[in-house]
This record gives structure tokens, sequence and C-alpha cells, in this order.
């Protein structure tokens, strides 16, 4: 179909990401995090095409995620990262769904459901190392909570897990810190008896920056994506951006100076203007706060959007793009020709990280995959 506005998912560089990972980190296990619809990308071919490459385990943050995978018959290993209600706990343990244990009473009642449906709970402890969410306390407490849940009927404690809160700051002390804690906290188990199959903490920053995060797993998000975490994350690894959004040019209008354009009119052409509307707006997850600060490649050009982002539509000044026409596309982020246009532009603009503007991208966007 020729959508009126569409994004492309380019699964070639995604599998080229992954071989990325995997230079990088050798025969450690890759856990592909998919959590959020693959950021904005489609979490049931993301998810394929990671297993069908480098990827080990694929990661989600909630039990419908996991289900949704399960349904279109993708079998990988497959942790759920973050809360689980128990009564989606009956449906995860049928479908072999491996879920995060952050708190002992939660895991009781976790593990008698277990009992009741006659399956094992295999579970990852997790461990608030410096986050301040989820995860058991990195003290004495927390490692005699592990070694509780670990005692408890039908519960089979396959991994230990901590995230990273500031891997992608310039200052390593802090992720260094976790890191000691979170093996110093692992050393405790193992002397009292619970070694586990999987510690793993190292995100995508930490993936890049810190080696030594490696352990027996890694979780990247944002860099199978081909985005980097951050600016100082470094370039140890070839990324190619997967996604590009597109849309239609609708409507071209030939207007004098002093038009008036789009709601408020807080935007007046300064003279003759060729005006393009577009078929994207907010309700497609393009920012209003891209109202008369965006811009899109057209005809291989940057042109500036004019006027508030509608919910549908937004409007651009096409004056130097010749023969512009209804039809023709426009990229709000990625190629068109010798012009790139990057998600982190928009994300500057707008004061927000380049994983917010692909996870924007809306579910009535169309995913059309390369």
């Amino acid at each position: 179909m020729a959508y009126p506005v569409w994004a492309e998912v380019d699964l070639g560089a995604l599998a080229h990401n992954l071989r990325e990972v995997r230079r990088l980190v050798g025969q450690t296990s890759i856990m592909a995090v998919v959590k959020a619809n693959a950021y904005g990308h489609g979490i049931v071919p993301v998810a394929r095409a990671a297993i069908a490459g480098e990827g080990d385990w694929l990661g989600v943050a909630r039990g419908a995620e996991a289900l949704e995978l399960r349904r279109e018959g993708v079998t990988a290993p497959l942790l759920v990262l973050g809360y689980i209600h128990p009564d989606e706990c009956p449906a995860l343990l049928a479908a072999g769904v491996r879920v995060t244990v952050h708190d002992l009473d939660l895991a009781r009642a976790l593990a008698g459901l277990a009992q009741r449906e006659k399956k094992t709970l295999r579970a990852h402890i997790k461990v608030d190392t410096g986050m301040g969410r989820l995860g058991l306390p990195c003290d004495a407490a927390g490692v005699e909570a592990a070694l509780a849940v670990a005692r408890l009927p039908g519960v089979e404690v396959e991994g230990l897990f901590t995230h990273f809160a500031c891997a992608d700051e310039p200052d390593s002390k802090a992720t260094f810190w976790q890191l000691e804690r979170f093996l110093d906290f692992a050393g405790k188990l193992e002397k009292a008896g619970l070694k586990v199959r999987y510690k793993h903490a190292a995100n995508s920053a930490a993936l890049l920056r810190f080696p030594e995060t490696h352990l027996d797993m890694v979780r990247p998000g944002i860099i199978l994506y081909g985005l980097y975490p951050a600016a100082n994350t470094g370039r140890v690894v070839d990324l190619k951006p997967a996604m590009s959004w597109k849309a239609r040019v609708t409507q071209v209008k030939r207007v004098g100076a002093g038009f008036p354009v789009s709601y408020g009119w807080t935007y007046k052409t300064r003279g003759p203007a060729v005006l393009a509307t577009i078929a994207a707006g907010y309700g497609d997850g393009y920012s209003r706060l891209l109202s008369t600060s965006g811009e899109v490649l057209l005809g291989g050009q940057r042109v500036p959007v004019v006027g508030r982002v509608c919910m549908d539509q937004i409007i651009v000044d096409a004056t130097r793009v010749a023969g512009v026409a209804p039809g023709d596309e426009a990229v709000l982020f990625g190629r068109q020709g010798e012009a790139f246009l990057a998600a982190e532009e928009i994300a500057a603009k707008i004061g927000t990280i380049n994983y917010e503007v692909v996870c924007a991208v809306g579910a009535r966007v169309p995913r059309v995959y390369l």
C-alpha cells in the first residue's frame, strides 16, 4: 500500500548491529532487549530477526509482551525484566517465560502459583545496586532474601542481575561502584551455596565502555537499533540506524507574504512561499514541540516545519524544493539521497533522548520491513 505515513525498519541493519555486539562480547550470551515494541521498531519481527542472528535470549518489560511473542511462535529463552502481577503468572509459567523476582513476598506468591500449576518458576533475582527501582536491597538482608527465594519449592534461580544508573555518564566511578557491589552480593550467595547460571548487568552503554561488566550475559537495547546511548559512549562499534520514518506530501500551496499557518497563527510567511502539507502529526508521535523548530527532508534537502504541529499533519516551507508535488516522500528522520536527519537531532530540539524519539513513533504508523 501507498501509506500516507510509515516507518521503514531495516532488519539487515539490525542483524549488522547484533554482529557488532557479538564481535565486542565474544562468547558471552546476548539478551536482545525488545521491550516497548522493540523500541518502536516492532516486537515480533525484531525478536525473530534477533534470534535468527546473534541473539541468544530476549528481554521484555511486561508479561503481555512475553505472551505476544509466544503467541507468534517465538520460542527463544525469554525474561520479563519488570514487575509480574500474580494473575499473570499461570500464563507465563505455561509459556515457559522466565520472571524477575525483586521482592520476597512476591516470590512467595509466585512460587505458590507455580506449585499449584505443577510448573517450575525459573527466576532471575534482581538486586538494586544503586538505581533505586526494582530489586532486593544490596545488603545482608537482601542476601538472606535471595537465599530464601532459592529455598522456595518449585523455584529455580537461574539468574542474578542489576541495572546501571550512570553507564552513559562521563564519570565511570558510579558504574564500577555498582559493579563491585553486585559482584560482592553474588559472591556472598555463592559462599552460602547459591551459584546462578547467569549473572548480567551490562546495558548498551556499559557493554560498549566497560568489558568488565559483560559477565555471563549482556543486555543490548538501543544499540541494536543503530543508535548510540550517548555521545560519550564512543564509537567502538559501527552501528547502522534501523528505522527511517517517512510520510507523503498531501497538498502544495503557493502563498504570498504574511500568510498565516496552522493553529493559533503562530507563524506567518515572510515572503512568497511554497507550503507543503505532510501526513504526519503528534497523533503519529511527531512531537508538538517541533512546531516551527523541526526539519524534514524533502527532495533531498532540509526544509523547516512552520506553524504548529497538528494531530495528523505538519506544514513545511518547501520554497527551495523544485517541483514538489502531492505524493512526494518526506523523511521525518532517516536518509533521503545524500541527506541524513538523525533521531538524535530531533531529540536535541525537544530536550529528550533518541530512545524516546523512536519509541514515540505511534502504533497507527505502519512498519514496513526491509
